[in-house]
């Protein structure tokens, strides 16, 4: 096969798959749009091409070389959108560091990365203040601010982030190199063991980019990422790149507005004020937006929300659609970069429950995608709608293991493929519907019962606004469910009342009669990890007496 490779002139330009190429579209179709922080600030394309040039240069300037690692510690920002781009476009490494872990894991992270730099918000300095004796690698520090308050901390810094850019020049010449260079690294969030380092190159991202790009911008109408829209991100820029969406809105070239810190408040008047109609966030995020005040009273009916990291809810999907939502589900985790699917509605003349029923799917693969539905010898499961099995991957963005954990890696990439942990099946459509992680599955007298299809049922009950369905151990059954509910505000409902509710779709054949020894706890919250997902092994622990 070598002699059938392309010969190439020695004048010839290989073109490598580098972040700093996606900036070239925007920058030069539409200078003028716009960038937004907040109510803080505003800036164009233009501008920003010059900020990362800035960035570039104050972090030459106080020694950044590459194959460094720069950690940062920010809320979604103006600031960590120019991170995205110039710290890896110097050959350096970004690390997003999860800002919502406790102060030991931010240490475990920082160290096990080993991280050169840290650039962190002044929010976050009593974190490191509280560490700072036991990092071993960082060389200096750049502080991130929106005001110009006095600090107190004995930290010290090789500058204030917008004092650097002020001084540093607005040109700077991104030299060209292996596009297999690994451009970021983050941790997952799982809820067991240590936290473990993903890694991507910077050919990765731009295959994740244009795949995605092509995935969620060639649908006619519904759940369409377009050059129109307004793009705002509600998912956690430090989690897994913001789902990779920044930087497919910065190749588009379209409105950003970055908000800061979420709270309610903020982010329904940014969404009012700068007409957001694109946006990404996992049910919890949508459930507090949901049930603010402000909600009712703001025109959403040109918001498209893509949501990921749990199952969506047909009670959350079926009260956005009422209020003009385009809401729609997508699917990937962090060892994948993230997305691997969407659930985008393709036909016109389907009924509303089985519009819902697709938008709640986990969806179709991406171009590039390889998806198979396993069992545990890794044979294809019948794509009949109804039979599980284990959602194994391929696909150029993969994670391509663990850093520094050869074993796990083993575990994950076990017979050449990516092992996801999530049971589902698939039907002849080719839609994917996730049931259950495999460690959450509650397995009832030999019977295999989905949490999250209990869940979805639960909170089709008016009255309730979370539900989290966990199995406890039990001598006679192997396991029993268990179902922590948060009612609505105001809302009244007794333990027969949600009994009954589910005993109704046990009659309808909806669900397996094994639901029957379902046990139910009115709780105030329910545990979350730190992007916001249900802490099921938390909950385990929690309520393993009830």
């Amino acid at each position: 096969m070598s002699d059938n490779l392309i010969q190439r002139t020695m004048s010839a330009y290989t073109y490598p798959l580098l972040i700093k190429n996606l900036l070239q579209a925007p920058v030069v179709d539409d200078p003028q749009q716009q960038i937004v922080y907040r109510d803080q600030m505003r800036f164009t394309y233009a501008e920003f091409h010059q900020r990362v040039c800035k960035l570039a240069n104050a972090l030459t300037e106080i020694g950044v070389q590459p194959g460094d690692t720069v950690a940062v510690m920010d809320w979604d920002s103006h600031r960590y959108l120019e991170c995205f781009y110039a710290v890896p476009m110097l050959g350096a490494v970004l690390h997003t560091v999860n800002i919502r872990l406790s102060p030991e894991q931010i240490l475990y992270t920082i160290d096990h990365a080993e991280d050169d730099y840290i650039l962190v918000n002044e929010e976050f300095l009593p974190i490191l203040q509280q560490i700072k004796g036991r990092i071993d690698t960082v060389r200096d520090y750049v502080l991130l601010q929106d005001g110009q308050q006095p600090l107190e901390t004995s930290l010290s810094f090789a500058g204030e982030y917008e004092a650097l850019l002020d001084v540093a020049a607005d040109h700077f010449e991104f030299a060209d190199f292996d596009e297999n260079t690994r451009a970021t690294t983050f941790y997952t969030t799982g809820t067991t063991g240590l936290p473990k380092g993903v890694y991507f190159s910077h050919r990765q991202l731009v295959l994740h980019t244009l795949a995605s790009l092509a995935a969620l911008g060639t649908s006619a109408e519904q759940g369409r990422l377009h050059q129109n829209d307004v793009y705002m991100p509600i998912t956690p820029m430090f989690h897994v790149h913001a789902w990779g969406i920044p930087y497919m809105a910065t190749s588009l070239g379209i409105k950003q507005v970055y908000p800061g810190k979420y709270t309610p408040d903020m982010l329904l008047k940014l969404i009012d004020k700068e007409q957001v109609t694109f946006s990404h966030c996992v049910p919890t995020i949508l459930h507090l937006l949901m049930s603010h005040p402000s909600f009712a009273e703001i025109d959403l009916s040109n918001w498209k929300v893509l949501i990921g990291g749990a199952a969506l809810p047909r009670a959350m999907c079926a009260a956005a659609l009422k209020r003009g939502i385009d809401l729609y589900s997508g699917y990937g985790m962090s060892e994948t970069c993230p997305l691997l699917t969407l659930a985008h509605v393709t036909d016109d003349d389907l009924s509303n429950e089985e519009e819902l029923e697709i938008r709640c799917k986990t969806g179709r693969p991406l171009p590039l995608v390889k998806l198979r539905v396993v069992d545990e010898e890794l044979a294809d499961i019948p794509p009949d709608g109804e039979s599980v099995g284990e959602i194994v991957v391929r696909a150029p963005w993969l994670t391509q293991g663990y850093l520094k954990d050869q074993r796990n890696s083993e575990v994950l990439w076990r017979g050449g493929y990516l092992h996801t942990g999530d049971v589902a099946n698939r039907n002849a459509q080719n839609y994917v519907k996730i049931t259950d992680r495999i460690k959450d599955v509650i397995k009832i007298g030999g019977e295999w019962i989905s949490s999250l299809e209990l869940e979805d049922l639960l909170c089709t009950h008016a009255s309730i606004g979370e539900a989290a369905v966990i199995g406890l151990p039990d001598d006679k059954w192997g396991e029993k469910p268990l179902a922590l509910i948060v009612k609505k505000a105001a809302a009244e409902v007794s333990e027969k009342k949600l009994q009954q509710h589910i005993h109704g779709f046990i009659d309808k054949g909806i669900i397996s009669k094994q639901v029957i020894l379902l046990k139910i706890k009115f709780v105030e919250a329910i545990d979350k990890t730190s992007v916001g997902k249900v802490n099921k092994k938390a909950l385990r622990e929690k309520y393993q007496q009830v």
